[in-house]
């Protein structure tokens, strides 16, 4: 599902506009196939399972390797404090909806990543990770959310919208 690792620029709200509903207090519990928590999402409106990356390992690989993206799941990255982050669709088999959300889970920065023609046996690990696309978060972002690629349209999200989840909770994760 997820083709971006974190190539972390380390490093500002965006005006809100709340088109979400609010997020819920349940805490991440279930497990998904990958291993990685879940958490409950609301995204314009809609109900999400989404799964939760917020160790190196898991914030690396991402969805990287995977082949769908569930039209109801994706991955939300968390990050122990606000910083520039830039993703790139490494190992990914499937385009991606990405979205940098600040602290309180405002859409910061939207983008839709196209899939990268895969690394090459002659080409080197930095040689691959230079050519690839990347996106970066254009202000200082805490979470990153990943859905399958289209998701951003049909649901109308747009940046300063508010994603549903519980923030206080999620933010714990990466401490």
């Amino acid at each position: 599902m997820l083709a971006t690792g974190a190539l972390a620029l380390c490093g500002c709200d965006a005006p809100e506009q709340t088109a979400s509903s609010g997020g819920t207090s349940e805490q991440p519990g279930n497990i998904a196939p990958s291993g990685l928590p879940t958490a409950p999402m609301t995204i314009g409106g809609e109900d999400f399972t989404i799964e939760l990356a917020y160790e190196d390992e898991s914030i690396i690989k991402g969805m990287g390797g995977r082949t769908s993206i569930d039209p109801r799941g994706g991955m939300l990255f968390i990050f122990p404090s606000p910083s520039y982050k830039q993703f790139v669709m490494r190992d990914c088999l499937t385009p991606i909806d990405i979205a940098f959300l600040d602290s309180r889970g405002v859409v910061l920065t939207t983008y839709t990543m196209g899939i990268e023609p895969p690394k090459r046996a002659e080409e080197s690990d930095a040689m691959y990770e230079s050519r690839l696309q990347k996106y970066p978060s254009r202000y200082r972002a805490l979470f990153v959310l990943e859905t399958a690629a289209g998701t951003w349209d049909a649901l109308g999200v747009q940046e300063g919208d508010r994603i549903g989840f519980d923030v206080e909770a999620l933010k714990k994760l990466a401490f």
